[in-house]
């Protein structure tokens, strides 16, 4: 009778237990942003990773070692986009504005081979691609292996100077000369606030691109046609973006 009382006890302890857990994943679940509220989670989307909103259609991202390498890839395009759009807006604003007269960011590499510059167009792009290849090379032994480029002899004597964190995408050190990491709290709000940057950045510059198909302008001269006539400077009018416009 004992025993069977207390079979009973432990099963409905263990059924509370449960149901406790799913309450708690319910819970941190409805608590974690979504990109669509109401909508459900993928379980290999935690929250965890800086940027995380539970998106991913396609399922691209269940294979925890292809979730790795998608979240690197985005955080380099992101930065690489970030650099170039602020090397097309500000040089054409500066340019409109009359500070300067550079070209476009669409004629600069035709402008520099025409002008014969300091550097023949050949040995920079030769350099350009073997400091690339270097960079690319270490940052993916250092996904392969993390901390690995900070071992002695593997960065040229200099690993002392570079005092790599371990996390693929934020090694530290001298890429942190302001120390804006120094905290947990700061290094994970700098984090999102860069991805959310960059996501913003590449659909700007994928913009920047359809912008000069549509009008052979860049985003700084549309932006100054369309406020001097704002309607008659628009896609509406345009008649590539919009084909069926009359």
């Amino acid at each position: 009778m004992a025993f069977a009382v207390s079979s009973k006890a432990s099963a409905s302890t263990s059924r509370l237990q449960k149901a406790s857990r799913s309450r708690t994943v319910n819970v941190r679940a409805a608590l974690e942003p979504s990109y669509y509220p109401g909508t459900t989670r993928p379980a290999y989307l935690n929250g965890s990773m800086a940027g995380d909103y539970g998106f991913d259609p396609l399922g691209l991202g269940k294979d925890p070692e292809a979730l790795r390498w998608y979240q690197q890839a985005e955080l380099v395009h992101g930065r690489t986009a970030m650099t170039a759009v602020a090397g097309i807006v500000l040089p054409g604003l500066a340019s409109k504005t009359g500070l300067v007269n550079i070209p476009q960011w669409y004629e600069a590499g035709k402008a520099y081979i025409e002008s014969d510059g300091a550097i023949p167009f050949g040995p920079l792009l030769f350099v350009n691609f073997v400091l690339t290849h270097f960079v690319e090379v270490k940052r993916w032994q250092d996904f392969r292996k993390p901390k690995s480029q900070g071992e002695p002899g593997s960065f040229f004597g200099f690993e002392s100077a570079f005092a790599f964190s371990g996390e693929n995408g934020y090694p530290g050190g001298a890429f942190d000369p302001l120390k804006l990491a120094s905290s947990p709290a700061a290094k994970d709000d700098y984090k999102l606030k860069e991805i959310k940057n960059g996501r913003l950045a590449m659909l700007a510059f994928m913009g920047f691109v359809a912008q000069y198909a549509a009008t052979g302008k860049g985003p700084i001269d549309n932006l100054f046609d369309h406020l001097a006539d704002p309607f008659h400077n628009n896609f509406a009018e345009n008649k590539i973006s919009l084909p069926f416009s009359l």
